[in-house]
């Protein structure tokens, strides 16, 4: 007669007998990440003009339709060169491919940091959207105290902003992750 297997000394499980691949949730949680971000970027051309403005909290939070052709915060929205939209382009396309490489790279066990990275390639993509398709990236989000105004920004923004911050926050417990040195 033969001893049952036990479950904590048979072998591991392939990957796909598991449940859903790992790429299911990222793509899961990233789509779900620009489905809202395109959602909140259309319902903005559509109820307000350009340069309009909604308070929502006066003194610190308005809705303000407004164009970003130059990068993140605003950097080289006011210069103007040739092919600007294209390169603009090429340089968002380009990052997005080094994170997506980056995530690849992760070992199974770095959870947070591949959720910070799903958070920042689903906002990539939403962002990319809008310049792929206008040239530009819509912005909406105006927070403000007095006269200063924090550059605006969008869903895609804020997810990239999170994403990055859980990865930095990865980053920062890596060293319980590291082997003991011999």
């Amino acid at each position: 007669m033969s001893d049952p297997v036990r479950p904590d000394l048979a072998p591991p499980l392939p990957p796909a007998s598991r449940g859903l691949p790992r790429w299911w949730f990222t793509g899961s949680v990233a789509g779900l990440i620009v489905l809202a971000d395109q959602t909140a970027k259309a319902l903005v051309r559509w109820q307000l003009p350009l340069h309009d403005s909604v308070p929502i909290i006066p003194g610190l939070l308005n809705l303000t339709h407004v164009r970003n052709t130059g990068a993140a915060f605003g950097i080289l929205n006011a210069a103007d060169f040739p092919f600007k939209s294209a390169v603009m382009l090429a340089v968002a396309v380009a990052a997005f491919a080094a994170i997506a490489y980056y995530a690849t790279q992760l070992p199974a066990r770095e959870t947070l940091a591949r959720l910070g990275l799903t958070f920042v390639l689903g906002g990539a993509v939403g962002n990319l959207i809008d310049r792929a398709a206008t040239g530009y990236v819509l912005d909406f989000v105006d927070v403000y105290w007095g006269g200063w105004h924090f550059w605006a920004f969008n869903v895609a923004d804020a997810t990239i902003t999170v994403g990055a911050g859980l990865v930095v926050l990865d980053l920062i417990g890596a060293r319980r992750h590291a082997p003991d040195p011999v």
